[in-house]
């Protein structure tokens, strides 16, 4: 079994990274691969609503979105890891995961559906709160298990190195780690012994206008 880092700073190897590395640790001494997939610091445009994925699968733009979509089948679980900008995920990872899952779940790709996604989430001061919230609604959507840990899923500092030194958010990182090697040891028995996935059933969308 393996698991997907997704870096979604544009830091390659800052705090983010940082706080990623930590969840990864964990996860490779109970047994679980772990790769990073790092989004870029080059502009990501947000989905401009286009359809092209509902034929195609992917999307329209050939980016860093259609690369991970390309390889997101192959991982058993995912954590998304963001710095906070503005008391929020940055913008980047914000456009990467609406374009992404938009595409897969219009494509009818099932690359998530029900595999486990946590969270890595890094500031200096404020914001952990606001992006969690806004981070998981993803996952909800996505009929993604949210893998959670002793405390949210934050750390803190400036630097790496401030970052390491924040005792109580690596060890929330080591849980996480822990928490989603479990989780997917469970479903791979769950497999085993025979227990089949829910059924799904077909898409109901309603709004509520009524002629």
């Amino acid at each position: 079994m393996k698991v997907l880092l997704v870096n979604g700073s544009p830091h390659k190897e800052g705090c983010t990274y940082t706080a990623l590395l930590e969840a990864a640790s964990a996860l490779n001494e109970n047994g679980i691969d772990t790769d990073v997939f790092w989004i870029g610091s080059k502009p990501l445009s947000g989905c401009i609503a286009c359809k092209t994925c509902v034929k195609k699968h992917v999307c329209v733009f050939d980016d860093k979105v259609n690369e991970f979509l390309e390889l997101a089948g192959d991982y058993d679980g995912f954590i998304f890891g963001t710095p906070v900008h503005w008391g929020g995920a940055t913008g980047a990872i914000t456009s990467f995961l609406d374009r992404a899952f938009y595409a897969d779940f219009c494509g009818g790709g099932n690359r998530f559906l029900l595999k486990p996604a946590g969270l890595a989430i890094s500031a200096r001061r404020a914001g952990t709160t606001a992006t969690w919230d806004q981070m998981n609604k993803y996952f909800g959507l996505m009929q993604m298990p949210i893998i959670t840990s002793r405390y949210w899923n934050m750390v803190h500092g400036a630097s790496p190195d401030e970052v390491r030194k924040d005792a109580e958010g690596m060890q929330v990182m080591r849980i996480l780690g822990k928490n989603m090697a479990w989780f997917l040891k469970c479903k791979e028995a769950g497999a085993k012994a025979g227990i089949p996935l829910p059924e799904q059933e077909t898409i109901s969308f309603t709004n509520f206008i009524r002629e």
